[in-house]
This record gives structure tokens, sequence and C-alpha cells, in this order.
């Protein structure tokens, strides 16, 4: 009670409670962003200067590492997006296991990165699994190389298939959630006036999942453009990303100024498809307000 009264109950208890929030995006966040632009921008001597992006853009392989991280984010999302949503829609129904399924389907997301990356490697290498169940059952007369310089297409299945098997669990759960919150009144009102299940889907079930589905690609499309520890474990340096690269020039080449230009044009990137998701995926109810 004397906490209450020291914080107040009035219109100042809200901003109290946003206040952990508000130190933890501060510390975390907003404190390391300035310090890198502080990086990226000046010298040592404290010179404004561009050469550090210079230096980033005229890398050898800064060129590979934009391509394959835009490339890996085109084509992880809309999958993981398409898989989640059919495992959400197939959960939401509520048939006998369903818990099960979701249970099973979400494992993945206590994997760590650098573990997710490792247990696949140990498929796809050339004395993995893959290997050895192919030549078991007779397929193949000798080891393929799945991960090597003269297959950099199958490095990258890998690392789809990777990322697929241990993020799609966090587009899935923000989905069964925005499908949770959907009022089952709003189904049944469409029952009564002879709505068929696919009108129900279509016109109740998908535009009130709209803000979940916004949230779920922004979420996972940011992740998508940092993505370093598997790209690092399946692919080494033959699939560069930005986030590999930016760690190359901080922890090899012990230049933290370049590796903060890296994070830069990370932060671009990732601030320009959320600007792109706000304004193409907005609810009815956004565009009734702009």
């Amino acid at each position: 009670m004397r906490l209450l009264k020291f914080l107040g109950t009035g219109r100042f208890l809200p901003y109290w409670l946003l206040l952990p929030t508000l130190a933890f995006l501060l510390i975390f966040f907003l404190l390391p962003l300035v310090h890198a632009l502080g990086l990226s921008f000046r010298t040592p001597e404290g010179i404004f200067t561009t050469e550090f992006f210079l230096r980033a853009v005229h890398d050898v392989r800064f060129l590979d590492a934009l391509k394959y991280t835009f490339l890996l984010s085109v084509v992880i999302v809309p999958i993981q997006v398409v898989t989640a949503f059919l495992i959400s829609l197939l959960v939401n129904t509520g048939f006998k296991g369903s818990r099960f399924l979701l249970y099973i389907c979400v494992l993945p997301l206590g994997v760590a990165d650098i573990a997710a990356g490792l247990i696949w490697l140990s498929i796809f290498t050339h004395r993995g699994y893959l290997n050895s169940i192919l030549y078991f059952l007779g397929i193949i007369e000798r080891p393929v190389h799945f991960l090597s310089w003269q297959t950099p297409e199958l490095i990258f299945l890998a690392i789809v298939l990777t990322e697929h098997w241990r993020a799609t669990a966090i587009v899935l759960v923000i989905l069964i959630a925005g499908l949770q919150m959907i009022s089952k009144e709003y189904l049944e009102a469409a029952g009564v006036l002879g709505a068929r299940p696919w009108q129900k889907f279509l016109y109740i079930t998908l535009p009130m999942l709209k803000p979940s589905l916004q949230s779920a690609l922004i979420v996972r499309t940011i992740f998508a453009l940092q993505m370093f520890a598997v790209p690092l474990a399946l692919g080494g340096v033959i699939i560069p990303v930005l986030a590999g690269e930016a760690y190359l020039w901080q922890a090899v080449h012990f230049n933290h100024h370049v590796a903060a230009a890296y994070a830069v044009f990370l932060m671009i990137s990732s601030v320009s498809m959320i600007l792109l998701y706000l304004r193409f995926l907005r609810t009815r109810r956004e565009e009734v307000r702009t």
C-alpha cells in the first residue's frame, strides 16, 4: 500500500509501470545504437567521416553478403509464414492431439541458433546422417558433398531448411495467439447467416488475423536479416551474410568502425522492411485514421 501511495494511483501510475520497459530499451537498444552510429561515422580522433562505410562497401564480400542476406530473407520468411499459418489453423480446430502437435512444433523455439546450426551440420556434413542413410538405402555409392565450395546452392538450401525448422515456431506462436483472440461469436453469427467455411475464413478469420500477421512478418523479417549463427555453422564464408561480416570485422580484423558500419546497414535494412510492412499491411482501422 505504501508503495502504491508513493507511486501514485492517478495519471502517473501507467508511466511508472512503463518505466522498466523503457529502461530496458534505453540500456540495451538505444545506447548501443547511438554508440554504433558514433563508431561508424567518427574516427578515433572524433572526426566525422564516411571512410568506414566506403571500406565496408568496397569489401570483397560485401555484395555477396548483401545478396545472400536478402535472398535468405525473401525465401525463408514466406515459407515460414505459410507453414505456421497452416499449422495454426490446424491447431485452432481443437482436434484431439492438437496440443501435443503444438508442443512438438514449438520445441525448436528453445534451441539456440548455433546449436541448431550444429545439429543440422551433423546431418549434412560429409559423414553425416543424411549421407549415412542414403548409403544404407543404396541410393548413393559415395558420400555427397552437401556443404562445399562446389555446391553453394546446397548450402543455401541447408540454411533455409535449418532456419525453417528452428524459427517457424516464432511465427506459429504469434498466429495461434491471434486466432484465439478472434471471438467465436463472429463465426457463429456468420454460420447462422448461411456463410460457408471458406467465406468465414476469407471475410472473418483472415481480416481479423491481419494484425497478427503483420507482427509476425515484422518480427521474423528482422530476425532473418540478422541471421548469423546458422549460416556461419553451415556455410562459413561460402555463404556470407551482413551480420556475419560484422562479426568478422569485429572479432577477426579488430576493426570496430567497419563492424559498426555493417551494423548500420542492417539497421537501415530492418527499418526499411518494417516501414514497407506497415505501409502495405495496414489494418482497416489504421487506414481510416490516415
